[in-house]
C-alpha cells in the first residue's frame, strides 16, 4: 500500500496512511484542538493556505452532511489526524470524510503522532510544510516547503471571495437557527465577504437584519452609495497586511460615520485602519476552547478561534480606541471599540460553528447599535 509522508520544513518527517485524494500539497500546518465540528472546520475560509492537524484522536466517524458547510468546499490545502475512522454513523451524513475531500483533490494522512507534532508546532511555532499521497520523496517535499513563499505579506482573501454582491436568502443550516432566512429584518447590513463563514450570516438574518453581501474590493463609496445601516467585515484567511485595499475601505467607512462590526480578520482591518499594527502570533489560536474576559464586567466567555495574526494593543492610540476584551491565555487583544465612533470588534468567532454560544448575543449588540432591537 502507498504510504503518505508529511515533511516540516525543519525537516520533520512522518509517514502514514493516505486518504483523500492522491496528490501532493504545500501549506501552512496549523494544529486545532476541537474536539467536534470537523467538516464547519476543514470548510472554513479562514484556513485557505493552510492544513489542519486535529488533535481529536477519531476523525470522520460522523461523515460529511449537506447541513454543516461553513463555505461551499473544503478550504483546507490538507489534513492530518491520528486516527480515520473505517465507519461512518451519522442519520445525516452523505458521504465518508476521505471520499469528499478526494472529490474536491484534498490530500489526507492518518496515523501519524499528533501529539508529537501538535508539541513541535507549539514549541517551534507554526512551520510550513507539505504533504505526499502518491509516492512523492521526502527529499522532494522538504525542498518544496521550504521553497514555498508562505502566507505573510499575500492576499489569500481573492481566493475566497465571492465574485459579485447577493442577498443573503439562507441555506441548507436555517433550521438550526431560529429566523436564519427571514425576510423580514429591521435593518439592512453590507457584509464584506473576505471569506465569511455563513454562521455569521444566519446569525445576523436571526439577529433581525436583511444582509447584502459584497466582495473584498468593494470600495467604500459602492457601499456607502447603498446607504445600508451598517457594515459587518467577516472573517478570513491570511495576512491582513497583504490587504492594503480592504483597509482603506475600511479607513473611509469610519470617517463617514458607518457602524461597523468586524469579527477575526475584519477586526484586524479596523486595527490597521485604526493605524495599529498587526503580528504574527506563534502558533495562532485554533480551537473552540479559549477564554476571553470583557475587561469591562470581568466576565469570561468561552470562544471559538482560528486565527494566526493580532492587533498589537501598544500600536492603537489609548484617547481614541478602548480595549474590551483581553485573551485569558496570554494576553493578547480580542475585542476593542472606538470611543467615539460607532465601530467595535472582535477577534474571536462569536457564530462559533464549531464551538459554544457564549457570544451570540454580539449579533444583538450590533443590532442595538444599528438602532433596532434584537428579534425573537
Amino acid at each position: 500500500m502507498q504510504h503518505a509522508t508529511l515533511v516540516l520544513e525543519d525537516g520533520t518527517t512522518l509517514t502514514g496512511q493516505p486518504f483523500g485524494a492522491p496528490a501532493d500539497a504545500v501549506f501552512e500546518l496549523v494544529f486545532n484542538t476541537s474536539m467536534t465540528g470537523y467538516q464547519e472546520i476543514l470548510t472554513d475560509p479562514s484556513y485557505r493556505g493552510q492544513a489542519v492537524l486535529f488533535t481529536a484522536s477519531h476523525v470522520g466517524n460522523v461523515g460529511i452532511n449537506p447541513e454543516d458547510y461553513e463555505s461551499t468546499a473544503p478550504q483546507v490545502s490538507a489534513v492530518a489526524v491520528r486516527a480515520l475512522s473505517p465507519d461512518v454513523s451519522n442519520w445525516r451524513a452523505t458521504a465518508p470524510l476521505s471520499e469528499w475531500l478526494a472529490m474536491h483533490g484534498v490530500p489526507g494522512i492518518s496515523g501519524v503522532d499528533t501529539r508529537y507534532l501538535t508539541r513541535t508546532l507549539r514549541d517551534a511555532g507554526t512551520m510550513k510544510a507539505a504533504l505526499s499521497t502518491r509516492g512523492t520523496s521526502a527529499d522532494e517535499l522538504l525542498a518544496a516547503a521550504r521553497a514555498w513563499p508562505g502566507l505573510d505579506g499575500r492576499d489569500m482573501v481573492r481566493e475566497v471571495t465571492c465574485p459579485e454582491p447577493f442577498h443573503w436568502t439562507g441555506d441548507a443550516a436555517d433550521h438550526w437557527i431560529t429566523g436564519a432566512n427571514r425576510a423580514d429584518g429591521l435593518k439592512h447590513v453590507v457584509l464584506y465577504d473576505f471569506g465569511a463563514k455563513r454562521n455569521i450570516l444566519r446569525h445576523l438574518s436571526a439577529a433581525g437584519m436583511r444582509v447584502t453581501v459584497v466582495p473584498a474590493d468593494t470600495p467604500a463609496a459602492d457601499v456607502l452609495a447603498m446607504q445600508p445601516a451598517g457594515v459587518m467585515l467577516s472573517n478570513g484567511p491570511g495576512d491582513p497586511a497583504g490587504l492594503p485595499y480592504a483597509v482603506d475601505a475600511v479607513q473611509q467607512l469610519i470617517d463617514a460615520d458607518m457602524p461597523l462590526f468586524g469579527i477575526c480578520l475584519g477586526h484586524q482591518l479596523i486595527g490597521r485602519a485604526l493605524g495599529g499594527t498587526t503580528s504574527r502570533l506563534k502558533f495562532g489560536h485554533h480551537a473552540g476552547n479559549h477564554p476571553v474576559q470583557d475587561v469591562r464586567t470581568g466576565r469570561v466567555a468561552i470562544t471559538a478561534q482560528n486565527h494566526n495574526y493580532q492587533v498589537d494593543i501598544a500600536s492603537l492610540d489609548a484617547n481614541a480606541v478602548e480595549i474590551t476584551h483581553l485573551s485569558l491565555n496570554d494576553g493578547s487583544l480580542e475585542g476593542m471599540r472606538l470611543r467615539s465612533r460607532p465601530v467595535f470588534s472582535v477577534q474571536y468567532h462569536p457564530e462559533a460553528a464549531p464551538g459554544p454560544h457564549d457570544s451570540h448575543d454580539l449579533f444583538g449588540e450590533f443590532l442595538t447599535l444599528l438602532g433596532g432591537h434584537a428579534m425573537a
